[in-house]
């Protein structure tokens, strides 16, 4: 009797797992709708990527000589390690991208993948409790204007150009490129002193077959990108900083530093 309990026991103990398993990616799925939901940029084909883990989209056709990686949160800060892996062991282009916050100001470049197969790879360098949602799409890439290919100003090796911006600027374009020499740089978007809103710090082992590109969301008043050649001063790099999109309905009301008058506006003493 006692082994004929044991058996009929048996089959429950095998489904409780998974009904759990089927439970918890239920409510992955839910997880990823929401963040869907809520980021602007992102597609509805996001990826939740939890902190601490990794997830890859592998690429076999040479076809695709570029894609588009879209970072964004619910809000919460985004800090995450994005690399291209093309063959064993060879890392031509990685990044490091960390945003104060992913709903606000999404994270979305371009990287280029001559040459295919190429992997990108998306690690959430983040504590467990600010997962994020990625999305990797190689169709309809963002391309830099015509105004900011033809806007490029060389930064020698170890300097640096800042490029403010009014308020009216909802977003901005950032081409960098080299003349087939290594690419570091480092790539700041600052709302007042020290204030660091986004960084990006990058490598790309050539600056001519792999320029980066990406669009900086600048919303309030205040916004200044701050480019920094992290490379030796035998390695100048070119930079381009154009606005990207304007907003025409802007409200007029008080800008920070606008409108206030130290002493202006009263005379009671004589």
């Amino acid at each position: 009797m006692a082994l004929v309990s044991m058996l009929a026991a048996t089959p429950a103990l095998r489904m409780t797992p998974a009904v759990m398993q089927a439970t918890t990616q239920a409510g992955a799925a839910a997880a990823v709708s929401a963040v869907s939901a809520r980021g602007p940029a992102t597609a509805e084909s996001s990826i939740l990527v939890q902190g601490g883990s990794l997830r890859t989209w592998s690429y076999r056709s040479p076809a695709i000589e570029q894609v588009q990686v879209i970072l964004s949160t619910e809000g919460r800060p985004l800090d995450a390690d994005i690399e291209l892996w093309h063959g064993p062991d060879n890392t031509p282009c990685k990044m490091r991208v960390y945003v104060e916050d992913g709903q606000l100001r999404p994270f979305s470049a371009v990287i280029e993948t001559p040459r295919g197969p190429n992997t990108v790879a998306i690690r959430n360098i983040g504590q467990i409790e600010f997962p994020l949602a990625a999305n990797v799409i190689a169709d309809d890439v963002d391309a830099p204007s015509a105004d900011c290919a033809s806007s490029s100003m060389t930064i020698q090796g170890g300097a640096l150009r800042t490029y403010p911006f009014n308020p009216s600027v909802d977003s901005v374009q950032v081409l960098l490129q080299t003349d087939g020499r290594p690419l570091n740089a480092r790539i700041e978007l600052l709302q007042g002193p020290n204030n660091n809103k986004q960084v990006i710090e990058l490598y790309t082992e050539d600056g001519c077959d792999r320029p980066f590109f990406c669009v900086l969301e600048t919303p309030g008043s205040g916004n200044v990108v701050r480019v920094v050649n992290t490379a030796p001063v035998e390695f100048p790099m070119t930079a381009a900083v154009v606005p990207h999109s304007i907003n025409q309905e802007m409200s007029t009301g008080a800008v920070i530093g606008g409108d206030v008058v130290i002493g202006g506006g009263f005379s009671g003493f004589k």
